[in-house]
């Protein structure tokens, strides 16, 4: 058992069917592995009853809060806002959707207090297949932006020091939070280790990540992030590793470049067989 406090911060987006599911079953686990805990459910200006559950449940368990957002904030701002009210001397953060089991914590702490961030990957991603194309074009694009090297930036199952996020400004309002987060910890030096997680489908609720508008948005807020990180300085003013990768920018375009004509060079060809 770990000699510390585990804060478990849950978004949560219109999770009616499975909010309550996954209160539980950290509530059951988390004591086995950690001298205290707190589960904060944070509820992202839902529209069904994701708000009223998160608060039946902080009634019934004193560990358990309910965060509300009145309008949705999106994902980094959920996130945000745990991190602002949480107390633990670790920090995790958790997808409500089922789609994780809190029970592959129990592969991540042998690194807790080791590493600064003990971050999950999916080992086999449970998503339609477009979305694991998705994921992996924008892994190579914070490869190159940022020189962030994880296999899978975005799961959403991550550990850190509590102190690593605690002295972050972040401002990014969506997914790319997991981003921003890795970037700046990455200027710091931060030290990290990956460990692999199980990853389940989808059984209740809907997924809106692969959307066009989430994706254009979340390529806009890319480039801010990086324009940004240009000239990020830590709170401590320590820089280990450059901010932001202006040779990566270039690549990235020329790869852009070449992807684009190759796409049209493609829908050339099969227009001509069609005629």
């Amino acid at each position: 058992m770990i000699d510390g406090k585990l804060s478990l911060i849950l978004p949560a987006h219109n999770e009616e069917p499975n909010i309550e599911a996954v209160v539980r079953q950290a509530t059951d686990v988390l004591p086995t592995l950690f001298a205290d805990y707190e589960v904060l459910v944070v509820d992202d200006g839902s529209k069904d009853r994701t708000g009223e559950i998160a608060d039946e449940l902080a009634a019934e368990n004193p560990h358990v809060k309910a965060l509300h957002h009145p309008k949705n904030k999106g994902y980094g701002g959920a996130l945000t806002t745990g991190f602002t009210n949480a107390t633990g001397d670790y920090l995790m953060f958790m997808d409500s959707d089922r789609q994780f089991d809190i029970q592959d914590l129990e592969n991540l702490t042998p690194y807790i207090g080791s590493y600064d961030i003990v971050a999950g990957y999916r080992i086999k991603r449970n998503d339609p297949y477009y979305r694991f194309l998705i994921g992996s074009g924008f892994n190579q694009m914070v490869k190159l932006l940022f020189q962030v090297n994880l296999r899978d930036i975005d799961c959403g199952f991550k550990v850190f020091k509590a102190e690593v996020l605690r002295g972050m400004d972040l401002e990014s309002p969506g997914a790319l939070i997991n981003t921003e987060i890795h970037a700046k910890a990455n200027v710091q030096g931060r030290s990290l280790v990956e460990v692999g997680v199980n990853h389940y489908p989808r059984l209740e609720g809907e997924q809106s990540g692969a959307s066009i508008k989430v994706m254009f948005r979340a390529v806009l807020e890319t480039f801010r992030l990086w324009g940004r990180m240009r000239g990020y300085v830590p709170p401590d003013g320590n820089i280990v590793v450059a901010p932001a990768s202006a040779r990566g920018l270039v690549t990235l375009g020329a790869v852009m470049l070449v992807g684009f004509a190759t796409f049209v060079f493609l829908l050339t060809r099969i227009a001509r067989r069609r005629d």
